[in-house]
């Protein structure tokens, strides 16, 4: 058996966290892998020191729609038998959103989910993007592989799962659509591992810095680590991380023993 520890942050542009310490933070934490999103960059804009830390490997998905947009990346210890970007769909593959990396033991997926509050045209591409991602999952499921998935979903299931329910129940990110996929979702064979240690409220991922809503913890959980119902035995621990700053998003976290 083999323990692993995995974390996952939207860190709203990896060249802007990097100024605030992000290396440090990344070096004690210490994860088996690291899996971000929203990194706002492609290789080339990078440093050396970004690209290459420690004893890590790095692998980047990142948008050929613009630069400066969405974007995700891994930081792995472990050499990946195989990594893939997107779900072999060009619209959704373009915009950088999706890497996959299969190891011996699980596949592990980190995904930076559409956000729908732009417009009406957004939201469906959203939702088109969620179910092209479940057909994805299954597939892969439906073949024996244990998977791991992560990312910022950008939907905040249940009410527990923000602050405000009733404000927020007509805003993309609550609506009932959304929160009906995940029911889909979930239903499918998946498991929000954080909801098998923690059914307490006041427990977010992401708040809003424009109202100072992290002060007062007026936040959303939209971060998430699920997996596979095949490797639900195996989870450890499934937690948050508050204290990290730096984005308006906090890092998630995973413990699994394959």
């Amino acid at each position: 058996m083999n323990l692993y520890n995995l974390l996952s942050w939207n860190v709203n542009g990896l060249r802007a966290v990097y100024k605030k310490g992000f290396i440090d933070w990344f070096l004690k934490a210490n994860p088996d892998m690291l899996c971000l999103q929203e990194t706002k960059a492609h290789p080339e804009q990078l440093s050396e020191e970004l690209l290459n830390i420690n004893d890590y490997k790095s692998y980047f998905s990142s948008s050929v729609i613009k630069k400066g947009y969405s974007g995700v990346a891994i930081y792995t210890k472990e050499i990946p038998v195989k990594i893939e970007h997107g779900f072999g769909i060009p619209k959704f593959d373009n915009e950088g959103r999706i890497i996959v990396a299969k190891y011996s033991d699980f596949t592990l997926i980190n995904i930076y989910y559409p956000n729908g509050k732009a417009s009406e045209e957004r939201l469906n591409f959203k939702m088109e993007f969620y179910d092209a991602f479940l057909d994805f999952a299954d597939n892969l499921k439906n073949k024996g592989e244990k998977l791991i998935i992560c990312g910022d979903v950008n939907t905040a299931h249940k009410e527990i799962d923000l602050a405000r329910p009733k404000e927020n129940e007509n805003i993309s990110g609550f609506l009932k659509i959304e929160r009906d996929w995940m029911d889909k979702f979930l239903s499918h064979g998946y498991i929000d591992t954080f909801r098998l240690f923690n059914n307490e409220p006041g427990n977010y991922t992401w708040w809003d810095m424009q109202t100072r809503a992290r002060e007062r913890n007026v936040g959303w959980r939209i971060d998430y680590f699920f997996v596979s119902e095949n490797l639900k035995q195996n989870v450890k621990s499934a937690f948050i991380l508050p204290e990290v700053l730096g984005s308006d998003h906090c890092p998630v976290g995973l413990t699994i023993e394959i």
